[in-house]
C-alpha cells in the first residue's frame, strides 16, 4: 500500500475499481485545518481525467504495470497482430483497443504493450520514428512567410505537417507523441 504522501507524478494506482496514473499531486497546508494531497489522475484504461484529494495517511494499493517488447508484425482487416520478442508468443488486438497509437509505426517495428493483470489496455511506440515521405507538393521559393509547412504523406498512411524544403522520398525523424516533424534524415 502507498500512503497519499508518497504520491509521484506517473504512479500507477488501483483506485474505485480502476487503474489511474498520477499527472500531476500537490501537497497543501491550509493555514487553518488538516493538510491534504490535491491529485489530477488519468484513468489509463479509458483515458479520462478526475481530480481527486486525499488526506496524506489515506493508503491505496500499487497497480503493477507490465510492459513488454512486441514486435508488430502485420495488419489483417480490423485485427492487428504482434509477436513477443522474447518468447515468440503471438497475440491480436482489435481496431478499438489499438486506437490511433500505430500511426508512425512500420511492419517489423518493436513497440512496447502495456498489461495490466494479462489485459492490454495501451500500446506505446518509440518515441520518434524515421519515415520516407512517399507524397508532398514541391515547395516554391519565396513563398514563405516564416516557418511555412505543407502537408507530407509518409510511408505509414499518416499525414505530417513538414518544412516546405522537404520533398518525395526524403527521410524524416518524427515525434510520435505529437506527429510532428523533428529533422530530416
Amino acid at each position: 500500500m502507498i500512503s497519499a504522501g508518497d504520491f509521484r507524478n506517473g504512479l500507477t494506482i488501483e483506485f474505485e475499481g480502476s487503474i489511474f496514473q498520477i499527472m500531476e499531486f500537490q501537497h497543501v497546508k491550509p493555514g487553518k485545518g488538516a493538510a491534504f494531497v490535491r491529485t489530477k489522475l488519468k484513468n489509463i484504461k479509458n483515458g479520462g481525467m478526475i481530480e481527486k484529494t486525499f488526506r496524506p495517511s489515506e493508503k491505496v494499493a500499487p497497480a503493477h504495470i507490465d510492459r513488454n517488447d512486441m514486435q508488430y508484425l502485420y495488419r489483417d482487416g480490423d485485427i492487428f497482430n504482434f509477436m513477443n520478442t522474447e518468447t515468440f508468443d503471438q497475440i491480436s488486438l482489435g481496431e478499438e483497443q489499438i486506437g490511433d497509437s500505430l500511426k508512425f509505426i512500420r511492419e517489423n517495428d518493436v513497440v512496447k504493450m502495456l498489461s495490466h493483470n494479462g489485459s492490454v489496455f495501451a500500446i506505446e511506440p518509440p518515441l520518434f520514428a524515421e519515415l520516407e515521405i512517399i507524397e508532398t507538393e514541391p515547395g516554391f521559393k519565396g513563398d514563405t512567410a516564416q516557418g511555412a509547412t505543407k502537408p507530407a504523406t509518409v510511408e505509414t498512411g499518416a499525414i505530417v505537417y513538414v518544412p516546405l524544403f522537404v520533398e518525395q522520398g526524403d527521410k524524416i525523424s518524427i515525434d510520435t507523441r505529437s506527429g510532428d516533424y523533428m529533422k530530416r534524415v
